[in-house]
Formats: C-alpha cells, structure tokens, sequence
C-alpha cells in the first residue's frame, strides 16, 4: 500500500519572507505534528519525549564553565489517562506557537493562554483552568524543540531597565540609551538580533554594572554613575528575567564588556548571581546564549558591616530558609571548589545575618554610588 502523502497548510507568511530562526523553529513544529501523524498512521500510541528539567539532569560543565542539560527524558503519552490532558495541551501550545510564526506577530504567554483557552468538546473541561496550567507547557515545548519562548513568538512582562553609554537599534529605531531620562530604556522581553542591533562603533562604555533592585538602579542613574564611570546601567527587577539576562549576555560576548553584578550579601542574591553567570536548570539547554561565565560578584560582602562601618539597625537575621539555601549553594558544583566563595558563604552563616545593598544608605544617600562600588572596582575586589 503507497504511502500518504502529508499535505501541510500554507502558511500565512512566506517562508522567504520569515527569518533563518523562524523557518528553523517552524520546521522544528512541523516535524513535531508529522510524528503524531506518522504514529496514528502505523495504529502506534503517540508520545512525547521531553527532556527532563530538573537538577538531576543538569551538569556543569567545568570547560565551559555553564550548566547543561543532561540526556533524561520524561514520555508523554496520549492514551495514559493521567497524561492525556497534558499531552493534548503540549500539541494545543506547539499549534498555537506555528500560527502566531505564520502570521508573523508575537504574543505574551498570558495571551497565549487566552487564545488557547477553550471548552473541550463533549465535556465540561477547559483546555486550561489557569495560567498555571499552561506555562509549564510552555516550557516543555520550549525544551523539546530546543527553542527558547522567545523563538516561538512568545514574550513576559518586561521587567528591567537600561542606561548609559550606548545606541542601539530596536526594530529599526534608533535608541540612544545615554538620553532616556529618569526611567531609562525598557528592556524588552525579546531582544533577539533580529529585534535589538548591537554595534561596538555605537558604544563607548567600558563596562556593565547590574545592580540587583530597580530601586539601587534609580539611585545610580540619579547620580550618573555611569557618564561619571562611563559604563552601561542594568537592573532586572530581583531575579532578572530572560530578555535583561539575554541582553547582558549579548553586551559580553558581541561587545566584549564585562559585566559586574551589585547584588545583595543573602542566599538569593547568591542565586542571581549564579543564575546569571552559569544558567538556570530550566533553561540548561540555552546556557550558551544566556549564561556570563566571566561575570563578577561586586558585592554586598558578609564582612561589610565592619569594613563600612554600618549601623547594626541593618542586619536582617537569617531564617531557617535562608540557611537551608546557602547550604544548597555552597554545594553548587560551580561554587564547590571556589574557596573565596566557601569562606564567603561560611561567613554569613557565621554571621547569622544577610544585609541588603540598601543598608549602605545609613552611611550616606550616595554612598554605594560615590564610595562603595568605586572602591570595589578599583582594588578589583570582586568574587569569581
């Protein structure tokens, strides 16, 4: 019997007319459809193959100093009644990302959310309940492809801002990012090259100073610390989102600026930093793009209190929570080995309280701007 050709729908959009990454992203959703055919074809039960997203399938690699994902994968079958639901959802969500491709538009994954969400015929479910429902789906299809949300046409609220010594082009304007006022230039959620163009010619900053909070970041641009140190301004809203840890990774690898991070002396701010130096477990597979194995910690540091002389007003006790995590953390592979980062973990344990960028404020309003951060820079007093 001769095989069934499969005839595809055209899509809305040329393919010509669609960049490299699209026509790689929309062959990657095609081949994903075409197995689910070619099993119902053979009388086969269709499955998914996910990789696994958890830290037992992420190794770091010590050469290339980022996390990767490791070889395990979870199946997802469809005639497994526990796993039916999730298995349509995952079709439900590769669907909807090749429609918004085709047109040629993007969405936000509550967007997505919305455009999925829908009766399933014949009962009284929805296709998701909530949100919640659906991001992990996301991110499953996203892992499976081998393709971050942003190349399936999906975005997050925008959460981190940008200043200092650089012009860049966002889709086609042009940004001066020395001239944004108070707020600063947004740092979009998508800030692929196709979107965003970096050119060293447009940049005379030496450097990219990323501070932890929007609140360090406005107390820095208020005082052009980065005319006065001509350098490149960044925050991420506490853990910075995809598109602020994409764009400083782009400024270190196409523009070869480094990148120092102004975090708080907590567990979570040590998690940031590792984040954004090493990767993520859930996005292992996008290390290469996303991690800055050349970023440096600038502080705060647990022997602060004393070497500025702060207030004892500022210690914020450390709760069993914040214990248990610094413990996890200095069991991090990365972090295993690095004796400045054992005895500076060792020491806030000692200490038995974190301290918050903020706290250099009882020294004087600018003196984390004026003082600290130059200090630190200067005697190149930073952890690795």
């Amino acid at each position: 019997m001769a095989k069934r050709k499969i005839i595809r729908k055209k899509t809305t959009v040329a393919k010509s007319k669609a960049s490299p990454r699209d026509r790689k992203t929309l062959a990657s959703l095609e081949t994903l459809a075409d197995g689910v055919e070619r099993a119902a074809r053979r009388k086969r039960e269709p499955q998914l193959d996910i990789p696994s997203r958890t830290l037992s399938n992420v190794r770091y690699s010590p050469r290339k100093r980022i996390i990767e994902m490791g070889s395990n994968i979870n199946q997802r079958h469809l005639f497994n009644l526990s796993q039916a639901k999730a298995y349509m959802q995952t079709i439900l969500i590769g669907s909807g990302c090749k429609k918004l491709i085709d047109q040629g538009k993007t969405l936000s994954i509550r967007g997505l959310y919305y455009m999925l969400k829908h009766k399933i015929e014949g009962t009284k479910e929805n296709t998701f309940e909530e949100q919640s429902d659906c991001d992990p789906i996301i991110e499953d299809v996203e892992v499976m492809l081998n393709s971050l949300r942003e190349e399936l046409h999906l975005y997050a609220d925008k959460r981190g801002d940008m200043v200092g010594n650089i012009t860049i082009i966002d889709q086609g304007d042009q940004i001066d990012c020395s001239r944004m006022g108070s707020g600063g230039y947004a740092i979009p959620s998508i800030v692929e090259p196709e979107v965003i163009k970096l050119d060293r010619k447009n940049c005379d900053a030496k450097f990219v100073l990323h501070v932890e909070k929007g609140t360090v970041w406005q107390r820095f641009n208020e005082d052009k610390f980065w005319k006065t140190h001509n350098c490149i301004l960044t925050h991420g809203a506490g853990q910075p989102p995809r598109g602020v840890r994409r764009m400083l990774n782009r400024l270190n690898t196409e523009l070869k600026l480094p990148v120092y991070c102004l975090l708080d002396n907590d567990p979570w701010g040590y998690y940031i930093y590792s984040v954004i130096k090493q990767g993520s477990i859930n996005l292992a597979f996008e290390s290469q793009r996303m991690a800055i194995p050349d970023a440096r910690y600038l502080g705060l540091r647990s022997i602060d209190l004393e070497r500025c002389d702060l207030s004892p007003s500022v210690m914020i006790a450390l709760n069993d929570n914040d214990k248990k995590r610094a413990g996890q953390i200095a069991n991090y592979p990365w972090f295993l080995k690095k004796r400045a980062w054992q005895r500076e973990i060792a020491r806030m344990l000692k200490n038995d309280f974190k301290l918050e960028v903020e706290a250099l404020i009882s020294k004087d309003i600018s003196y984390v701007t004026e003082t600290y951060v130059p200090e630190r820079l200067s005697a190149k007093d930073w952890l690795d």
